[in-house]
């Protein structure tokens, strides 16, 4: 859950200048017109560049559905609706069938906050902030497994949850192709402070050193696996999409493109972090909305990638108004028998 800031309108600046009357008025036109910049601070827009930094950039969130999330051939964009089904298919859902997918993300507002992880997309000259990591004294801080930064967060981000939970912030610079994702954020004396954070380059396969966490407990970026509404929009998700079990359920291991594993208590027949389970190509999805219909085409062409702890089939999206949700707890009426396993790599 997290929190967007209302919008403010652009802010416009005007400079006046002393001239004398015999100065032809054409002239003071041009001046004041030459003065005149669209600040575009947009201090409270989640989608604008933010945190007060005068700029001219007009970044929208829609605009990350028109930039590559990674290469061609990564991970994240391959279409496993043909893959090979586990060996231990049956053990491992037999695990996980009685249990429903739940949109973990809507509209409006859930105990106090919006209802999801929030991001905001920003320009290439979105100020950068420095990050301070909370210390490894706690199974909870990794700054030692952290990118230092800086950061290109606005300060006005929202935090999920509005810093309560999770509190996962995240900006996407959509001229340098760049993603920053921090975990346990807070403001703090005007900058970030955080218990860990990654920044993935969107142009590239790099994934993070082996071993490493991120802002997520799977060593994931944690953006490309949401279900955003944009999406929706262009008709099409085209994406595995993030989502968590219990520990019960987890194996304490990963798999690429996952890099971290935590002290989970699954045994065999669980999932690592990074696997993905598929929704049935036999799975009926024609008595849902066009909405919810999109959503389950991707579970069944890209399926679902497991990326933390947490409640068992809870899959994760942004927050946004345009959710029906109501609409979205109809996909609780599939269950994890719906699911098969693509076999591990």
């Amino acid at each position: 859950m997290s929190k967007e800031p209302d919008i403010n309108p652009t802010h416009m600046k005007t400079c006046f200048f002393p001239v004398k009357a015999t100065t032809a008025f054409v002239i003071l036109a041009l001046l004041a017109a030459s003065c005149k910049k669209g600040n575009n601070d947009n201090n409270n827009d989640p989608s604008g560049p933010g945190g007060g930094d005068p700029t001219d950039c007009t970044a929208q969130k829609a605009d990350a559905e028109n930039i590559a999330i990674f290469p061609s051939d990564n991970a994240w964009n391959k279409d496993i609706s043909k893959a090979a089904v586990d060996p231990f298919n049956t053990q491992i859902i037999g695990a996980l069938g009685n249990y429903s997918i739940k949109a973990d993300f809507g509209s409006g507002l859930w105990e106090g906050a919006p209802i999801g992880i929030p991001y905001v997309v920003v320009c290439g000259s979105q100020t950068k902030y420095p990050i301070t990591f909370r210390g490894n004294d706690t199974d909870d801080n990794y700054g030692d497994e952290s990118d230092a930064g800086p950061y290109a967060i606005p300060l006005n981000a929202p935090i999920e949850g509005n810093g309560a939970g999770d509190s996962h912030v995240i900006a996407v610079d959509k001229e340098n192709k760049l993603l920053y994702e921090l975990y346990n954020a807070g403001l703090k004396n005007n900058h970030w402070e955080a218990s860990s954070g990654a920044i993935f380059d969107l142009k590239t396969n790099t994934l993070r050193k082996e071993g490493n966490t991120s802002a997520d407990a799977a060593g994931l970026p944690i953006f490309p696996g949401l279900v955003r509404y944009d999406e929706i929009v262009k008709g099409e998700i085209d994406h595995p999409i993030r989502f968590t079990l219990e520990k019960p359920n987890v194996k304490p291991a990963y798999i690429s493109p996952a890099r971290h594993k935590v002290n989970s208590t699954g045994g065999q027949y669980s999932l690592p972090f990074g696997a993905r389970i598929r929704l049935k190509s036999s799975f009926d999805i024609s008595s849902y909305s066009a909405t919810n219909q999109i959503i389950l085409k991707a579970m069944k062409n890209y399926g679902l990638i497991l990326a933390d702890i947490g409640s068992n089939l809870y899959i994760t999206g942004a927050p946004d108004d345009r959710w029906n949700n109501d609409d979205l707890q109809k996909l609780g009426k599939i269950k994890g028998s719906d699911f098969e396993v693509v076999k591990f790599n």
